[in-house]
């Protein structure tokens, strides 16, 4: 039986392989990531961190368990979301997408923080272009289905009493 330390481990080492396949479609492949790639990344990197949080602590009480499930639903909607947005500026019809915009590093430099961030998430002609797909999806719509899935699975393993210490011991007394 799974124990909700390997499930959370496993969801970090889930987010490091992403993290692992878009530095080698960039370094490797050639693809030049885009604003909103950039976000989707950092956004994959928490939930591998929220997810290494919970799978080395493994709280023993419902509680700190619920916790975890509760911060990683939260931390996995921000990619979710970025990852939604790109999809949906990737379907746009090619008139109605946004022009291109200035790169990430020229507008972290200018703007405030906050000013970057709603400048990206409005997104650019940069970000509406697929340079890669797999079975119809887009990599923008392949992080959303895999950090909704991360995020589900991480939700459900840490709020009920799946993988949890006391059902392991009451299932060995059975």
């Amino acid at each position: 039986m799974l124990s909700r330390r390997w499930v959370n481990l496993g969801g970090c080492a889930a987010c490091l392989a992403m993290l692992g396949y878009a530095l080698y479609a960039q370094h490797g492949l050639g693809l030049e990531p885009c604003p909103l790639c950039m976000f989707q990344r950092v956004g994959v990197g928490m939930l591998g961190v929220a997810f290494l949080v919970a799978g080395l602590h493994a709280p023993a009480s419902r509680g700190g368990a619920r916790f975890y499930a509760v911060l990683i639903g939260l931390v996995a909607a921000f990619p979710a979301y970025v990852a939604g947005r790109h999809v949906y500026i990737q379907s746009l019809p090619e008139g109605s997408v946004p022009s291109c915009g200035a790169t990430l590093d020229y507008m972290l430099e200018v703007f405030p923080l906050f000013e970057v961030v709603r400048k990206v998430l409005t997104g650019g002609g940069e970000c509406a272009k697929i340079d890669w797909s797999l079975l119809g999806l887009s990599m923008p719509g392949w992080v959303l289905v895999a950090v909704v899935v991360l995020g589900v699975t991480g939700v459900y393993w840490n709020w009920g009493s799946r993988g949890s210490r006391d059902s392991q011991v009451s299932v060995a007394r059975s």
